[in-house]
């Protein structure tokens, strides 16, 4: 308990502090966890990391809710045709350069075997895709930014964690082929279900919500039923063998798009901010110095892979949908900053035995490439802003 007390009121000094020097909070969080951590101050022992599993579940299924929500048919439907392109090729590309220069590279890093290394370098991918909306809706609220540009800048960030995720669970599908050395008909069938068991679950979930839509009333039983709902679908996807991230993500998006009940969404926001303070944190708290020294290198390949997958890969779908010039040109600029779900992603795969003998260095590289991107990603999306011609604010 005193752990748990000392990562939220630190954290959040912390992310006080950052957001002073004009920094996300994600970033504070993270860099307090690493203060924190055994390997720095000690003050969070190695003792109370082993226990703390289900924080990241449940984090990590609010965020999953979250994402499927941002997901409005609506708003969907109004998005022309290179807002869609931009944001696969982009996602698609990052992930794919990510792997590749890993595969490539980390040999000359680290020893791993054969079939470790196409998994690790499968799953950095993966999880490269996401984009963190935070840094840059800061960066467009701060300059009074509008038009073209920012438009489809904002869209694509709201399409990039849906999109992670899909890649996320198919890709760790692939790594676990890997490492197993085998493929039997099993092995392939197996994701398939898993996906299809996954999206029929959070159907159900969204449904069930509506019928406690008809009971609960004011938003702290909503807020309750939200909250429940969430951990059971997440504890049922893990029994029956479904991907709870894609189980929550389905949910939240039919809760938004079909059941009328966006009351669900507007009462997270009352604890959001603790359980992502606390997730952050303890992410952080994950660091290990000796670990990072070797991890450093890895991170920067990540960063190289991100940055050349998002900005060729939006110059190419902004190309292939005829967007404008200035699109084409810029808008990768501003898909740089990851946090939430990167961090999140990393630490489910790094709870599972599997991939332990990887997962330790993979999981300091992520975390040292997501301060990175939080300290490149501001300025450049200024600069693609203003370059634009689309900020109202010197």
């Amino acid at each position: 308990m005193l752990a748990l007390g000392l990562l939220i009121i630190l954290g959040l000094l912390g992310a006080k502090i950052g957001n002073k020097l004009k920094f996300p909070m994600v970033t504070g969080f993270i860099i307090v966890g690493i203060l924190l951590s055994p390997s720095i101050s000690g003050v969070i022992p190695e003792s109370i990391l082993e226990k703390t599993s289900p924080i990241t579940d449940i984090a990590l299924g609010i965020i999953a809710f979250l994402v499927g929500g941002s997901l409005s048919m609506v708003r969907l439907r109004r998005l022309s045709k290179q807002i869609l392109w931009i944001t696969m090729v982009q996602a698609t590309m990052a992930t794919i350069f990510v792997a590749a220069l890993v595969f490539l590279l980390t040999p000359s890093l680290i020893s791993l075997k054969y079939h470790s290394l196409i998994s690790m370098a499968l799953i950095l991918g993966a999880v490269s895709a996401a984009t963190a909306p935070a840094a840059t809706l800061a960066i467009v609220h701060e300059y009074r930014a509008r038009g073209p540009l920012t438009t489809t800048l904002l869209a694509i960030v709201a399409l990039d964690d849906a999109v992670c995720i899909i890649y996320f669970v198919l890709c760790v599908s692939l790594a676990e082929i890997a490492i197993k050395g085998s493929i039997t008909l099993h092995s392939i069938v197996q994701p398939l279900i898993s996906i299809v068991l996954s999206v029929i679950l959070g159907i159900l979930f969204a449904f069930l919500s509506k019928c406690f839509k008809r009971i609960v009333h004011g938003h702290e039983e909503i807020l309750t039923t939200t909250l429940g709902l969430i951990f059971v679908a997440s504890g049922i996807s893990k029994v029956l063998g479904a991907d709870s991230l894609l189980t929550n993500m389905v949910f939240g998006f039919i809760v938004e798009n079909y059941m009328d009940f966006e009351t669900m969404f507007t009462v997270l926001e009352k604890v959001e901010n603790v359980i992502f303070a606390l997730f952050f944190t303890l992410a952080g708290t994950h660091f290990n110095l000796d670990i990072m020294r070797a991890a450093l290198p890895l991170a920067l390949i990540i960063v190289a892979g991100r940055f050349s997958g998002k900005y060729i890969g939006s110059y190419v779908g902004g190309a292939i949908s005829k967007a404008p010039k200035t699109i084409k040109k810029y808008v990768g600029l501003g898909l740089l900053p990851k946090a939430g779900v990167t961090v999140g992603l990393i630490l489910f795969a790094a709870e599972m035995p599997l991939f332990e003998q990887f997962m330790g260095y993979a999981l300091n590289a992520i975390l040292a490439s997501v301060i990175l991107n939080e300290l490149m990603a501001p300025p450049l999306t200024k600069y693609a802003i203003f370059k634009a011609g689309e900020a109202y604010r010197a």
